[in-house]
């Protein structure tokens, strides 16, 4: 018996799952999804209209599965096991460098690009469960994500415009200004529990105006200087 080495190809027992990625803005390119990690009530007002205190408590992490990503453009069902889908329009910040325990003021030198995303939520199940979020917030194509730009064409990201509309109606609107934890900070701290690594994509909170969605609704989520999102709610997963 021969040994497998590093360059060979896995003798998988069965069919490999296709590799998740994002579209990159004005490319042909793929960013390689690895892991989707997720920071919860960020923005002080969408705390206060979910009942909280915008106190600046250590964030909330969680995470969705890779391959919950969807592509802008794109129609999905309405979920199965939930009455009350949510929109969360967040602002995405893409991993390209590797790092653990990465120091604040060396945060921004990890990040690949930014895009835009949402974090649909079943609302209903998020209320009723509690926590740990991942039944409300995992599920299957829970995670639309727009084109990413790379930080090389937009400078680092610190402020500027974030919206969300639900045909044709601006159902969420703030500035990324407005995090309670900022980017590098967000960075640091989710490093010092998980080593981050290429790959990995952070969506960074959702401003207020969080609301349910049915079946026919069309969706426009933007981040001043990115791509926009485009999404719809096709019917009810039998």
């Amino acid at each position: 018996m021969t040994s497998q080495t590093q360059t060979d190809t896995p003798d998988y027992v069965i069919p490999a799952p296709p590799r998740p990625s994002i579209a990159v803005a004005h490319s042909r390119s793929r960013f390689p999804v690895r892991r989707i990690y997720c920071i919860g009530r960020n923005y002080a007002a969408h705390v206060a209209e979910m009942g909280g205190h915008a106190d600046r408590d250590p964030p909330i992490f969680f995470q969705k599965p890779a391959d919950a990503v969807v592509d802008a453009g794109t129609t999905i069902p309405y979920p199965s096991q939930t009455n009350n889908l949510h929109h969360e329009v967040e602002l995405v910040v893409a991993i390209g460098k590797a790092g653990h325990d990465i120091a604040e003021n060396e945060a921004n030198g990890h990040i690949w690009g930014y895009g835009v995303g949402l974090d649909l939520t079943r609302r209903d199940i998020q209320s009723r469960e509690g926590k740990p979020w991942e039944i409300a917030k995992a599920f299957d194509r829970s995670f639309p994500a727009g084109p990413l730009s790379p930080v090389s064409e937009t400078g680092l990201l610190t402020q500027g415009r974030i919206a969300l509309s639900v045909n044709g109606v601006v159902a969420q609107e703030s500035d990324i200004g407005l995090l309670i934890w900022k980017i590098p900070e967000i960075i640091a701290r989710l490093s010092a529990f998980f080593e981050l690594a290429p790959g990995d994509v952070i969506l960074t909170g959702t401003p207020h105006g969080v609301g349910p969605l049915v079946p026919g609704d069309n969706l426009v989520a933007s981040v001043e200087g990115l791509e926009p999102l485009t999404l719809a709610i096709g019917p009810k997963v039998a």
